[in-house]
């Protein structure tokens, strides 16, 4: 198991954590995903270490932004 915690910009609201939620989870290996919206961060569980681009792209699909 690996988990890795990312900052998401632009995120508001209960739909926007769902957005996230949805796009990140659907990364292969990805087995968990925890938003909290008050601090902007994303917590990935995943079966491996999984690309940084690949939830970049996951977080893009969403609408936000993910912070280097």
């Amino acid at each position: 198991m690996s988990t890795s915690t990312y900052t998401v910009a632009g995120m508001t609201c209960g739909h926007c954590v769902s957005a996230v939620t949805e796009e990140v989870g659907g990364v292969a290996g990805v087995t968990n995903v925890d938003v909290d919206l008050q601090s902007g961060t994303v917590t990935v569980t995943s079966e491996g270490p999984v690309d940084v681009e690949l939830i970049r792209a996951a977080v893009d699909e969403a609408g936000y932004e993910l912070k280097a």
